[in-house]
């Protein structure tokens, strides 16, 4: 790539450090086990190499989107070390723990409209991400009917995020069909 970048590199990397930190000893539902912090790098990975996101906040507020979700993180922390921007769009993407799974999956369907462009973005590579993982690797002891279930979920959630990234929508169908066949291909060798 040439030309000047306005991208903050340093930023970028002072999220992945603060993101690896937060997620220590976190790990994926897969039978790898893999660590967590994969997921988060892979959602910022997505947008930059399939998005053609070079907007540094995006970026961060990616490799953090479940900081305030799945860590200690406080919003008023992210908001000090990597400002308004980026805390907001991270509260964007994070779910009411408070809240029964079943809602909080209804919720995110319902809400997808209402967030901002740059949320919807990182929300669209995250079901990316998650859907990749269901084929190749899906939490242990989900049985066949709940990973369908998800898949189903995730396709109502990324439908209404839609419209604002052509090139991540078209990824994500592909992926959901490549994942759609893993399953298949699993349910079949059961």
């Amino acid at each position: 790539m040439s030309g000047k970048s306005d991208t903050d590199i340093p930023k970028i990397f002072a999220a992945l450090k603060f993101a690896a930190e937060k997620h220590k000893g976190q790990h994926r539902k897969g039978k790898d086990a893999a660590p967590y912090i994969n997921h988060p790098i892979e959602v910022a990975e997505i947008l930059a190499r399939v998005g053609g996101i070079s907007d540094t906040d995006i970026l961060v507020a990616a490799i953090l989107h479940d900081t305030l979700e799945d860590t200690h993180t406080t919003a008023d922390e992210l908001r000090t070390i990597f400002g308004d921007n980026v805390m907001s769009m991270v509260k964007e993407c994070t779910d009411d723990k408070e809240l029964p799974k079943t809602e909080r999956k209804r919720l995110q369907i319902e809400h997808a409209k209402d967030k901002s462009a740059a949320a919807r973005q990182i929300k669209i590579a995250d079901k990316i991400s998650n859907m990749a993982s269901m084929g190749s690797a899906p939490p242990v002891g989900w049985p066949h009917e709940r990973i369908l279930q998800y898949i189903a979920w995730s396709e109502k959630v990324v439908q209404e995020l839609s419209g604002v990234n052509q090139r991540l929508e078209d990824f994500y169908s592909r992926v959901l069909e490549q994942t759609q066949k893993q399953v298949s291909g699993k349910q079949g060798k059961s």
